[in-house]
């Protein structure tokens, strides 16, 4: 019997269930919220009905855990790749709803119920994630990797066509490049790789796609850190309302001067 291996497999996995139940149990949806272009991440295991979130925003909890009881899903985990500065994670709200445990890397600072680091594996039914550090736009980013889905969540660290910013939060534009290159750009070139943001309309990219067409990371080391050093980006306009409750899991009294959900 001939073996279907590389991007064969994996698109015929998802080819015909596209963001429904892939052939060997992984339930998969991708969420977007608008005002901070942030994506939300659920998977589950199809067998045991055991979900996680992936970077879920505070003004979306409510429909990210509808979803989770219409598919008749149990909130496990809600697990961030890093703390975020452009928007309030909605973890610790959907742990006060569900039960659910958090989780954030151990480098961030952050609370959280669970800290992991390089190694680590996030296990839900018969799924699994590994956790590989990935730090440079913040000292605590994570990127999460499951190879038998050849998929990878990989937070502000690798965007599709970029990369996280490097001129806050502990940024280091050397960093963040080798941990790209060594970690996420190493893995096999069919992985598909799942950001936290979009700001053109792209849902994903691969391993390939971004090691031949990524416009700063096709560069040498020395003229990455040249680009990121002369970025001149706006500062961000959530920074201050969503760090001290990123810090706190996202269970936090917010200044009411800074509430309103802009970016």
């Amino acid at each position: 019997m001939n073996k279907v291996s590389g991007l064969g497999a994996v698109m015929r996995k998802f080819s015909q269930q596209g963001q429904g139940e892939a052939a060997d149990g992984l339930i998969f949806r991708q969420l977007f919220d608008h005002i901070s272009s942030t994506y939300t991440y659920l998977l589950g295991c199809a067998s045991s009905k055991d979900c996680i979130l992936i970077d879920p925003v505070l003004e979306q909890v409510k429909r990210d855990f509808q979803l989770v009881q219409d598919l008749g899903l149990n909130l496990k985990y809600a697990v961030n790749t890093h703390m975020h500065a452009d928007h309030v994670t909605g973890t610790g709200h959907l742990r006060l709803l569900s039960g659910c445990r958090t989780i954030i890397s151990k480098a961030s600072g952050a609370d959280a119920d669970i800290h992991v680091e390089e190694n680590d594996s996030i296990e839900f039914g018969n799924q699994k994630l590994q956790v590989l550090s990935t730090p440079g736009h913040t000292n605590g980013c994570v990127t999460y990797y499951n190879p038998e889905q050849a998929m990878a969540f990989t937070g502000d660290a690798l965007l599709i066509r970029g990369c996280g910013r490097t001129d806050f939060q502990e940024g280091d534009p050397r960093t963040l490049y080798r941990n790209v290159h060594d970690k996420i750009l190493s893995l096999p070139k069919y992985t598909r790789l799942f950001p936290a943001h979009d700001y053109k309309g792209q849902t994903c990219t691969t391993v390939d796609e971004e090691k031949r067409l990524n416009p700063r990371l096709t560069k040498t080391e020395d003229q990455f850190v040249e680009i990121m050093n002369n970025l001149n980006l706006a500062y961000p306009k959530q920074i201050d309302r969503a760090l001290p409750a990123n810090k706190a899991c996202g269970v936090y009294d917010i200044p009411e001067d800074t509430q309103k959900h802009t970016i």
